[in-house]
């Protein structure tokens, strides 16, 4: 069973020995498949669509990560409802392939995904589209992928299929990479001069996005010398750019840690003050994780991708934020400490996490990438990139003052071109009057959930407003500051793959229903009252001072007039570091919570990953919480609404979902 390359005189072709995997909407059909019935294929059989990392690979069981991997993938699938797949059944089924419908891989960079499929036996995933990160975490690993549904009867009969098929249309660094088996292997093969990439030659005059201004200066033109930096680039360019910043935190450390030791014994992690790791998401877990779970030894197996991570840190001598010593928490999110205190404009940064286009608000290209390309990139300081086209999302008009940015990026996930998977893989590049006028810190929203959105990255033009931030914030001098943002804007006529157009002035608050933050109504146009169980304030996307300022505006004035939330709500508060902590504790709002009846924790994540206080413990629990995810199980058995700050704490003072009335306060 598995995958056998053979050279032929027409050049090298593939052998897959195995079964295929319909991954459908039926479970009743995924339950025939794993009790060894083969599914004649048939484009009226219903696939399933927007199929998350959450779902191959859960939160908890990413605990592992090493080859115990393997028994777990997809036991998060969830179908009509049900989850038709448990441990070891993919393993024993004998299967090869996998297939399922559009956006494969979406959500979380977590390369535990395509490393259980690969551990189970799978070698082949086809689907309608693939996510980015997710795609080339399958490629640096030697996982196959295709969009095309014609090779399930090649699979199945056998038959060699030439391995120029599964490059074809690809950039000649992935076509290596693919041929070569990996990352690893193309890299070695770099270093000893066998592949060089290729020179962009795109004209020197090309007007450019900014996030294309900045891929350019960052360019590696010559590995040998050393040398950065070329005129231009154009969607499509392929090479490898100099990081400024790499980070990563306890989930993926160990894993990119095994990785780091398949380099040849030599291999030593470049400029070491610019890695940065984080003891972030796990943090809590004791104070949630089953009885069940903890009987498993899963709490142990938690505990010990700290331990790993620490001693990583030690061994290599990185910078590692880590648990506070005088309470359960941690100094705060990876995003927002990145974004806090380290990207600077006109930056590279990469991260081991699919929010990592947080800090695309300051204008830097900053993007998620897995453990192999960390692994790679501690040891090479450089990142492979084909140059993605831009997205432009034009934000027009004045928005409502019960209107943020969160509303405006859950109205931007339900447009057709973005469900359709128009954006995924594509930079946005967040823009109008309408971003012009927002804050640093409600940029970072709409670039965060980009990630959401599927693409690339997500980027906003550096101006006035990030220099006061950069001034304000971290107290550098004004014209250094300025001198930092200087030209850090697209030009006129740079090229954009589509426009996204949005009013603001004609958007209400949104909430996105639970399932998936696409799903997004407007408040008021939702089914009956919505009971809620729980509040939670928290993650990356809703955790920044701002953020904090908008749950104040509500609470404040409900404090004062002695409201609180109805004893039936639990509402966490959760802030994203141990900065925006000290902004709310110099500004009153911690009383303000408390007096309303909110429980304050320690900064870090938490419920927004299944891992911390927040989350359901029931299916028939609501949860209305301004994280950036209410992918199935992502938070608990319960539903999940995602809504704005305003809307979020509003509806904590109802009990149910309500929008808040800006002329009532």
């Amino acid at each position: 069973m598995g995958v056998s390359l053979e050279s032929t005189a027409s050049g090298p072709t593939v052998r897959f020995e195995g079964r295929v995997l319909f991954l459908t909407e039926d479970p009743e059909l995924i339950r025939r498949q794993l009790a060894g019935e083969d599914l004649d294929w048939d484009s009226s059989i219903e696939l399933r669509d927007d199929i998350s990392t959450d779902e191959i690979t859960p939160v908890w069981v990413c605990y592992h990560y090493d080859e115990k991997l393997g028994e777990y993938p997809y036991v998060g699938l969830e179908c009509r409802g049900e989850r038709p797949i448990g441990q070891n059944d993919v393993k024993n089924g004998g299967f090869v392939a996998c297939v399922s419908g559009k956006r494969r891989g979406k959500g979380s960079s977590r390369e535990a995904s395509p490393f259980a499929e690969l551990n189970a036996g799978i070698r082949i995933v086809i689907a309608e589209n693939i996510e980015r990160i997710y795609r080339e975490n399958c490629q640096n690993l030697g996982l196959f992928t295709s969009t095309d549904f014609g090779l399930i009867e090649r699979i199945r009969s056998g038959a060699a299929i030439p391995l120029a098929e599964f490059t074809e249309g690809s950039d000649p660094i992935t076509k290596e990479i693919v041929e070569r088996g990996g990352l690893f292997a193309y890299n070695e093969a770099r270093e000893r001069g066998e592949v060089s990439p290729p020179t962009p030659a795109t004209a020197p005059d090309r007007p450019l996005t900014v996030a294309e201004r900045i891929l350019a200066s960052r360019w590696i033109a010559d590995l040998a010398k050393g040398e950065l930096g070329v005129p231009a680039v154009k969607p499509g360019d392929t090479g490898f750019v100099r990081t400024d910043v790499r980070f990563s935190h306890e989930y993926v450390t160990p894993m990119a840690a095994g990785l780091y030791g398949q380099y040849t014994p030599d291999a030593e992690i470049r400029d070491k003050d610019s890695v940065l790791l984080f003891r972030d998401h796990l943090g809590m877990l004791d104070l949630v994780i089953s009885e069940e779970r903890k009987a498993a030894g899963l709490l142990d197996l938690a505990g010990g991708l700290a331990k790993r991570q620490k001693k990583f840190s030690e061994e290599q001598g990185l910078r590692l934020h880590g648990d506070l010593k005088d309470r359960k928490g941690s100094e705060g999110i990876c995003h927002s400490i990145v974004y806090g205190q380290y990207a600077m404009p006109g930056q590279v940064i990469v991260g081991s996490d699919s929010h990592t286009p947080h800090s695309g608000a300051l204008g830097t290209v900053a993007f998620g990438v897995g453990s192999t390309a960390i692994a790679s990139a501690w040891v090479t300081q450089d990142v492979r990139i084909s140059v993605p086209e831009t997205v432009k999302v034009e934000i027009s008009g004045r928005k409502p003052e019960n209107v943020t940015a969160k509303d405006i990026v859950l109205e931007v996930l339900r447009r057709p071109f973005v469900k359709e998977g128009g954006a995924v893989a594509k930079i946005l590049e967040w823009t109008g009057p309408a971003v012009a006028a927002l804050p640093v810190d409600e940029r970072a929203t709409l670039t965060n959930m980009s990630a959401e959105i599927g693409a690339f990255t997500g980027i906003c033009n550096a101006d006035e407003n990030t220099v006061e931030f950069l001034v304000g914030r971290r107290g550098m001098d004004r014209a250094e500051a300025e001198r930092l943002c200087e030209g850090l804007r697209s030009d006129p006529g740079a090229e954009y793959a589509h426009v996204i157009d949005v009013d603001a002035s004609k958007l209400r608050p949104i909430v996105a229903v639970p399932g998936d933050p696409g799903r997004g109504v407007f408040v008021d146009e939702l089914e009956g009252p919505v009971e809620i169980d729980i509040v939670y304030i928290g993650s990356c996307t809703g955790a920044k001072r701002d953020d904090m300022d908008m749950y104040a505006r509500v609470f404040g004035p409900a404090a004062a007039a002695g409201q609180r939330i109805p004893e039936t709500v639990t509402c966490y508060i959760q802030m994203g570091s141990l900065d925006v902590e000290e902004y709310c504790r110099g500004q009153g709002y911690l009383e303000a919570f408390q007096a309303v009846g909110a429980q304050l924790l320690a900064p870090g994540c938490g419920a927004c990953i299944n891992a911390g206080p927040g989350v359901s413990t029931s299916p028939e629990q609501v949860t209305i919480s301004s994280i950036n995810r209410n992918f199935p199980g992502r938070s608990g058995p319960g539903k999940v609404y995602l809504a704005s700050p305003y809307t979020v704490a509003a509806s904590a003072l109802a009990g149910r979902i309500v929008a808040w009335d800006s002329g009532g306060r």
